[in-house]
Parts: C-alpha cells; sequence; structure tokens
C-alpha cells in the first residue's frame, strides 16, 4: 500500500460512519473491473488533468474550502 492510501486511509477513518461508508463505495468502485466499461467526457478527462496538476503544484482544498463543500450537500 502507498504512504498516499494509509495517508487517505487514516483521514476517513476519522470521518463519521455513514462518510466512512461513501468513501468505501467510491473506492470499491474505482478498483471494481467492471467499472472500465463506463468513459469520461472529454469534459471530463480535462477537469481530471486539471486536478492533477492541482496536485502536482501542491495545490490543495483547505479544511474550510472542504467544510464549506460539504454544508452544501448537509454533510
Amino acid at each position: 500500500m502507498t504512504k498516499l492510501l494509509e495517508q487517505a486511509i487514516a483521514t476517513v477513518r476519522q470521518l463519521p460512519e455513514g462518510e466512512q461508508d461513501i468513501a468505501a463505495r467510491f473506492l470499491l468502485g474505482f478498483a471494481n473491473p467492471d467499472a472500465r466499461h463506463f468513459q469520461l467526457t472529454d469534459e471530463q478527462m480535462a477537469e481530471v488533468e486539471l486536478a492533477k496538476k492541482d496536485v502536482r503544484e501542491g495545490r490543495f482544498a483547505t479544511d474550510t474550502e472542504i467544510e464549506s463543500v460539504w454544508r452544501k450537500f448537509d454533510r
């Protein structure tokens, strides 16, 4: 397991159980070989590439920004 995955799992463990389940379903779906049947649009791929660039350049959302997003979805 990579250090980044270990860090992500440690962070998810601190979330409430319902949010842990959401993260688990996402990860299981990502790892599911059948998921390869789904294709991203060109626009979605461009968004992924922008996100990867942000990560490479060390740009991440702050905890406050993340909390603001969760509040929008009543989490």
